[in-house]
């Protein structure tokens, strides 16, 4: 009925895996838990496998570093059942019925999000830009969520058909940041049956802000690579909305000029305590304007 996938790079997932294999137990329905561990440190990956056995959960180890996207894909090409469930190694479900909350509307969709929470109190001074972004930015109800469904498509708590992910994720061999969105893409031009619910994770791994701020403009140089020229994408992705606009209008040139003179301003006021969230959206905008087409 339902398989369990959860890609790990260097991190601990004990806690996830017994809330998660306790749950499903007790539901009495056909499941398995399926862990793909990407190159991690000794330490992570004993520490996994180790769980993982207790708890008869299948165990995988990539050879390589393949990153978290080709490591889905590995997931789901071993999955048993046609209803995937991918988690991110660093989230916990928010509800102790969660695994139930999403066999009650699994056969309504193709595609389910639950969403995504924070704690307040989980953040300090070296993670401040992502608890903002995430609270701000990635913290919605279903409600919200559902007026722009592609475009909220987070894969860090996500149900779905077996075939639609593999159809739609990306093929590639790449280890790329921010391909939530190419993703997302693919479902939108199919019209995929995609349905928002309230049953979130907390995300409670979080990055300190200067990882966070690089992988955030790895990302801006992946969708402007693969899909900056993409048919309707401005209706699921505002910054490449803002961007093709501005190329359009020919001002892609005078906004990278200014992006240079105020870049190092714009980068204060987002790595600090206090980070601006205004002042990383003109910064990823001055940042894809700048990049050579």
């Amino acid at each position: 009925m339902l398989s369990i996938l959860i890609p790990v790079y260097n991190y601990d997932i004990s806690q996830l895996l017994q809330k998660i294999h306790a749950e499903a137990s007790s539901l009495n329905i056909p499941f398995e838990i399926v862990v793909i561990d990407d190159k991690s440190e000794k330490f992570f990956l004993e520490k996994n496998k180790v769980q993982a056995e207790l708890l008869n959960c299948k165990f995988i180890e990539n050879k390589v570093n393949l990153g978290r996207t080709q490591s889905r894909k590995l997931l789901a090409e071993s999955a048993l059942y046609d209803k995937l469930l991918f988690l991110d190694a660093d989230v916990i479900p928010v509800s102790d019925y969660f695994i139930a909350n999403y066999t009650k509307v699994m056969d309504k969709a193709q595609v389910i999000m639950g969403g995504i929470a924070y704690k307040n109190e989980s953040g300090t001074p070296n993670t401040s830009l992502r608890l903002k972004y995430g609270i701000e930015r990635e913290s919605k109800p279903a409600q919200v969520r559902s007026l722009n469904p592609y475009g909220n498509v987070l894969s860090a708590n996500l149900l779905i058909d077996k075939q639609v992910f593999l159809d739609n994720n990306f093929s590639k061999e790449a280890n790329l940041y921010g391909l939530d969105i190419y993703f997302a893409y693919n479902l939108y031009k199919k019209q995929i049956a995609l349905l928002h619910i309230d049953n979130p994770v907390y995300h409670i791994g979080l990055e300190s802000n200067e990882v966070f701020f690089k992988k955030s403009l790895n990302a801006v140089k992946s969708r402007k690579d693969m899909l900056a020229d993409k048919e309707d994408i401005e209706n699921i992705n505002s910054l490449l909305k803002h961007y093709k606009k501005l190329k359009k209008y020919r001002l892609k040139g005078l906004v990278s000029l200014g992006f240079k003179i105020t870049e190092p301003i714009l980068k204060r006021k987002i790595l600090n305590d206090n980070p601006n969230l205004f002042c990383l959206d003109l910064y990823r905008l001055g940042y894809i304007c700048s990049l050579k087409d």
